[in-house]
């Protein structure tokens, strides 16, 4: 294990905690779960795992398949991230319950809130910074972090409170609309610069 670098990890750690933001998702997850939106901690992160690792190995070739770029993807899931902010921030569902069973284990747990576009693009050009095993590694640390947050996400409400809660939802529902704004301005650009 010649290549396995701690400061490689770190630094993978970091770029994808920081690009995840699991603990900016807690009033999404809170306003899933208020939403009656149920969710399988262990299944999103696993699925969540399985499109990073086939994104790392052949994203680029996955969206060239369907004729898709890099830009165009993160521009869809801009647009899925601003969908969710509206609801955080105006306190409406935009997103249906569908079925008797309503799940949001997928969508938009596992993707776009932890496998979001920029995460997935971001993992796949830290390819070109570390080791294949450093990034890997420092990708299961984060999914660790998410496991744990997700299946305790209750215990997090009831320790921080309902008005706490209110305020972190409308905080972060902002930024997430900025995100979504910042994303698809970004990523428009490039398209339109093609």
């Amino acid at each position: 294990m010649n290549n396995f670098n701690l400061t490689e990890i770190a630094s993978a750690f970091v770029v994808l905690f920081a690009i995840i933001d699991i603990l900016g998702a807690i009033p999404v997850l809170l306003s899933l779960k208020n939403k009656q939106h149920h969710f399988d901690a262990a299944k999103a992160c696993l699925v969540s795992f399985l499109m990073f690792i086939l994104f790392f190995f052949a994203g680029r070739s996955l969206l060239a398949l369907f004729n898709i770029d890099v830009a165009s993807f993160a521009l869809a899931g801009s647009f899925v991230i601003f969908v969710l902010a509206l609801e955080m921030i105006l306190g409406i569902d935009i997103i249906k319950n569908e079925g008797n069973n309503p799940t949001a284990t997928i969508v938009p747990i596992a993707f776009p809130l932890i496998a979001g576009p920029g995460a997935l693009t971001t993992f796949l050009s830290l390819r070109a910074e570390y080791h294949m095993v450093n990034n890997i590694t420092g990708l299961l640390l984060n999914l660790i972090i998410v496991y744990f947050i997700l299946k305790y996400v209750d215990k997090v409400e009831r320790i921080l409170g309902s008005s706490v809660i209110f305020i972190l939802r409308k905080f972060f529902g902002v930024m997430l609309l900025a995100i979504a704004v910042k994303m698809f301005a970004t990523n428009f650009k490039i398209i339109i610069a093609n």
